[in-house]
């Protein structure tokens, strides 16, 4: 699994962020969701090694990345700071400037670099995410039971981490297949990880912090924003998942409109929420196209 990356970890803004980089070419960060690490991409990055320098790193708060204190504000698993992680690890390795796709809670650190680093990002594909600033401001009675686990770890610590943490693996098993999906296209190895990394009640911690981060601080910087009309201006590429939430309650692309200038595309895959492990070889498909246009 990840063949031929290379595995190191990188100090920067303050954490360890702990990443795999491979192949040749123009640069690509992909970053990956709750609860995963940077293994969610292994279906992927190694095609796409092929055609771009590929780096996947595990985002602070995650997998074997530093999990600071979040602090009173939970400013620090902001995915402005998260953001600023990726910047200066895609910096020491040597790109000032790249093109990015983010799945899930890595599509909203995409979104928030988009707007904090203009300058940085080449091209941003986001894989089944909608802006929270929307969610938040839309809360409806079918997406707040869908998306129940947004309302349990935005409490306040240690409740929903002590109630986590009392079984972890149940935890991620329950969430990960709330879609009816089932299990089977997680590749074991990667989902082994998955469960290892949840079952340190630190990692727990980070999750929620960064939970709390987003219906706080995070949809304050939102707020600002969008009042002041600022908007992701690179080219954009939406992929989500028909079967998942964003497929099967929202126009995606009407929602992105109001949040970016420049949508190049669109695409549906045959997934549910969990899109480049469920359909990988349409995932690739679409990456490819997109960056390399």
């Amino acid at each position: 699994m990840m063949d031929g990356f290379k595995k190191e970890t990188l100090h920067v803004n303050g954490v360890d962020i702990v990443l795999r980089h491979g192949g040749s070419g123009p640069p690509l960060l992909l970053m990956h969701g709750n609860p995963f690490t940077h293994l969610s991409w292994n279906r992927v990055a190694p095609e796409l090694a092929r055609h771009f320098t590929v780096v996947t790193p595990d985002i602070r708060g995650y997998g074997d990345s530093s999990k600071p204190d979040g602090g009173d504000d939970h400013f620090a698993y902001s995915f402005r700071e998260m953001g600023k992680d990726m910047v200066e690890v895609m910096k020491r390795l040597g790109f000032e400037a790249f093109s990015a796709a983010g799945h899930d809670r890595g599509a909203r650190v995409l979104h928030r670099m988009c707007l904090d680093h203009p300058d940085k990002i080449k091209k941003a594909c986001f894989v089944d995410m909608l802006p929270q600033h929307h969610l938040l401001n839309n809360v409806t009675f079918n997406w707040g039971k869908f998306s129940w686990h947004w309302f349990f770890m935005i409490q306040p610590t240690p409740y929903p981490e002590t109630m986590i943490s009392h079984d972890a693996e149940f935890f991620l098993r329950k969430k990960l297949s709330k879609t009816g999906q089932g299990m089977s296209f997680f590749v074991p190895e990667a989902l082994e990880e998955y469960i290892r990394c949840i079952k340190n009640p630190r990692t727990v911690y980070a999750m929620c912090e960064d939970y709390r981060a987003t219906v706080s601080c995070d949809l304050d910087m939102d707020t600002v924003d969008f009042n002041a009309g600022r908007k992701v201006t690179c080219p954009t590429f939406l992929l989500w998942g028909a079967t998942g939430g964003v497929g099967r309650n929202h126009n995606a692309k009407e929602v992105w409109s109001k949040y970016a200038t420049n949508i190049v595309g669109t695409s549906a895959a045959p997934a549910g929420h969990y899109v480049q492990e469920e359909a990988p070889k349409e995932t690739l498909e679409a990456m490819q196209k997109f960056f390399a246009g």
